[in-house]
């Protein structure tokens, strides 16, 4: 049997290394267009920032590795150009030479590409992808051969991480993000946070802004944003995207939506005896439905090894998992991650949902180094099924996205969370875990005990506003309009509280939500309609200034 494999790195050359251990006998060629068939395209950005030191520990496996051990004939720099379904061949192009190979299974992954949007002046020499082993290494060359201004064009992963490495380089960088705000999939209260993080590194970022030209200099190009503002750079960064890189086999008769390439739940393509796989295919998003591509190395390592399995042994085949989409990235100090839906996305799919939001401590506040996490989880309204989780954070970000991740794969509710049973000592973590917290609120959302209103609200007349901090608190940080009584002393002034209400509903706040929530227990206990501020003035003033 003879399996062609169009592309390596996560999705193909995981294909090729299961099929080869499912099969021994089997026949594997994976073309590969570029040098490097297996490497940490994740790793790239480290290498530019010179925390990975050798460019040789970015190659995973190479192809005398891989022949070595596995007896898998990869072969680099071999293009596909072309792809007859009928005969079940390729037409592969290595050094200007054109040959054709029969199949008996072929896996497509071809991977993305990066958009070139058409910005005058794209050509320059100056701009450059961070894709590939080649790309880090000509950065950073650039780095070391002088280069001090950075524009990187694009906030989201990629782009925040090539920011930070050329950040700590010593490098002036400038961010330029078309969207509202940097890190896009984040919601606008958390990502406020990171570009406070980039500003406190030195990054200068603008939002909501596009570029319009690159102007060609002797010294230095100029990047020309749509404000008219001017940024000098030695490096052009561009990273506004990925498009799926599948021209050739659409063209060919491969079913594609926008570009990626439609599978099944086994990666069946619409053709006999194609699968594909990767950053090319079209997913479909497990908590909203909506199709979409996934650009993670996760979901496009599980999906090569059950390609290989399918092909090999389809009686016995899982199928690929739909992927919620959790990834994580370093900004300086900080950590963002998210799995899941966002707001976005779950507006779009026409989910009602709910989101709470909390600011507890990466571990117990009595033991030295606890840092505040931000975390937010939305949550279906009628039954609080999990369907996206979100949080920033110094420390301990990353343990509890794993933990929600988990939650919405296997279909938890935000009051499961509670029974969660997590490792717990004053250095890791709470008697009651973030995660535990965040399905007390979820539990009492969904039982009605607690009603939320949102910083969003914050304008809306016909209500009291009722300032629960202390006068300290207030007078630092003042709420105009706000009734102003300590949560320690509602008790005791329910009456000046019901007689400045005047029948009108009560919306509490405090810094974090925590000392609202005591005092809306005690004003629903005098029958006083009231509601708590989530995530309280802490994600107030965030996405004030988001």
């Amino acid at each position: 049997m003879r399996i062609l494999i169009v592309g390596g790195v996560a999705g193909g050359m995981s294909a090729a290394a299961r099929a080869r251990r499912r099969d021994e006998d089997a026949e594997i060629v994976v073309f590969e267009r570029g040098d490097h068939p297996s490497f940490a395209n994740c790793g790239l950005p480290y290498y530019v920032s010179g925390e990975i030191e050798d460019e040789d520990s970015l190659l995973v496996q190479t192809p005398e590795s891989l022949k070595s051990a596995l007896d898998i004939d990869v072969r680099v720099r071999h293009e596909v150009i072309g792809l007859d379904p009928r005969e079940r061949t390729v037409q592969v192009r290595h050094n200007g030479t054109t040959t054709v190979w029969n199949y008996d299974a072929l896996i497509l992954s071809p991977g993305a590409k990066a958009l070139r949007p058409p910005l005058p002046g794209l050509d320059s020499s100056r701009v450059q992808t961070l894709r590939t082993v080649g790309d880090a290494a000509r950065m950073r060359d650039e780095v070391e051969s002088g280069a001090a201004r950075a524009v990187v064009l694009g906030a989201g992963f990629i782009g925040l991480e090539a920011a930070e490495g050329l950040r700590m380089r010593g490098l002036r960088v400038d961010v330029v993000e078309l969207a509202s705000h940097v890190l896009p999939p984040l919601e606008s209260e958390l990502a406020a946070g990171v570009h406070d993080e980039l500003r406190a590194m030195g990054v200068t970022v603008h939002a909501g802004i596009g570029a319009t030209a690159i102007e060609h200099g002797d010294e230095a190009d100029t990047v020309v944003l749509a404000d008219g503002s001017r940024l000098d750079a030695d490096i052009v960064v561009l990273s506004v995207g990925v498009r799926p890189d599948t021209e050739v086999f659409e063209t060919a008769g491969v079913a594609c939506d926008r570009g990626a390439i439609i599978v099944d739940e086994h990666g069946r393509t619409n053709l006999d005896r194609i699968w594909a796989v990767g950053d090319a295919t079209v997913s479909t998003d497990a908590v909203t439905g909506l199709r979409r591509p996934v650009a993670l190395a996760g979901p496009a390592n599980r999906a090569g090894r059950l390609v290989a399995d399918h092909i090999l042994d389809p009686d016995r085949a899982r199928a690929i998992p739909q992927p919620v989409g959790t990834a994580i990235v370093r900004v300086g100090r900080l950590t963002a991650a998210m799995t899941g839906a966002n707001r976005a996305a779950l507006d779009r799919s026409g989910i009602d949902y709910r989101t709470v939001h909390l600011h507890p401590g990466s571990h117990a506040g009595y033991f030295p180094g606890a840092e505040q996490i931000h975390l937010l989880m939305h949550i279906r309204s009628d039954d609080g099924l999990i369907l996206g989780a979100q949080a920033v954070g110094a420390d301990g970000v990353d343990k509890r996205i794993d933990v929600l991740a988990t939650a919405i794969r296997t279909r938890l509710t935000g009051p499961d969370l509670i029974d969660l049973d997590l490792a717990y000592a004053p250095p890791f973590g709470s008697a009651k875990d973030p995660v535990n917290l965040a399905g007390m609120i979820a539990e009492n959302v969904v039982n009605g005990s607690l009603e939320l209103w949102y910083a969003d609200q914050i304008d809306e007349p016909g209500h009291l506003l009722l300032d629960v901090r202390g006068a300290d608190e207030q007078s630092e940080d003042p709420v105009p309009g706000a009734l102003c009584i300590p949560h320690t002393q509602v008790r005791e002034r329910l009456d000046e509280i019901r007689a400045t209400a005047a029948g009108r509903p009560i919306r509490v706040l405090c810094a974090s939500g925590m000392r609202s929530y005591l005092a809306y227990r005690v004003l629903r206990a005098a029958g006083l309609p009231s509601a708590n501020l989530s995530g309280g003035l802490l994600t107030l003033r965030a996405s004030q200034s988001a």
